[in-house]
């Protein structure tokens, strides 16, 4: 077995709420008068920090804020993100997602969640997977984000297991670096993929199968 755990993260991995993302920063970025925030504009939202999110739409307002006003922003569209999230059930599980991590669970391989969102809890229980994982670490329990390598550093020493028997499964760039600077291995899916110093490239979730089993 090469790997005794597996970290994913969670957007863009177990689950899609991307575009969840992207309406409740549009929402947020059209109350603020931001000028043309498009989906590319999204896209360097991936991986990071909400407050590092939110100054992606900041840079397009032509108004100052203070660093208080900044934190009432980002609460204001991590409410919106939620109102979106209450709408998601087990169908936005798919089947190759459930399928594949039970054959790795079934290997006895251990399986964390490594996110930076501190929405992760509250999307695994909408999606059916409250308490599936061996551990969780998230936005909740880190102080520094992607592509710092806190988040699966945590997650890998909740397991009880070192970074060189741990795999990491991202679909950012800026996940991909962090497991790299933290000693990882790494699986690249989605928009990760282009990434030249990931170890592995996923077409489809069930690829992992492949390398881990």
């Amino acid at each position: 077995m090469r790997y005794d755990g597996i970290i994913f993260d969670l957007d863009g991995v177990i689950c899609s709420t991307d575009e969840y993302h992207y309406l409740a920063w549009k929402k947020l970025a059209e109350k603020l008068d931001a000028k043309d925030f498009t989906r590319k504009d999204n896209e360097r939202q991936r991986g990071v920090s909400r407050m590092e999110s939110l100054e992606v739409v900041l840079e397009k307002v032509d108004k100052k804020f203070t660093e208080e006003e900044k934190a009432a922003l980002a609460t204001e569209k991590n409410g919106y993100y939620r109102e979106m999230l209450a709408k998601m059930s087990e169908k936005d599980l798919t089947d190759e997602v459930k399928d594949t991590l039970d054959a790795i669970k079934a290997a006895g391989i251990k399986i964390a969640i490594g996110s930076s969102s501190k929405n992760a809890k509250f999307i695994l229980s909408r999606i059916g997977l409250a308490d599936y994982f061996d551990a969780i670490s998230d936005g909740e329990n880190i102080t520094r984000t992607k592509p710092d390598p806190q988040v699966f550093t945590m997650a890998a020493e909740f397991l009880g297991l070192p970074p060189s028997r741990c795999l990491v499964v991202e679909d950012a760039e800026a996940g991909i670096r962090a497991g790299v600077a933290g000693g990882f291995d790494t699986a690249a899916i989605g928009s990760a993929t282009k990434c030249s110093f990931a170890n592995y490239r996923l077409s489809t979730f069930s690829d992992l199968k492949a390398i881990v089993l």
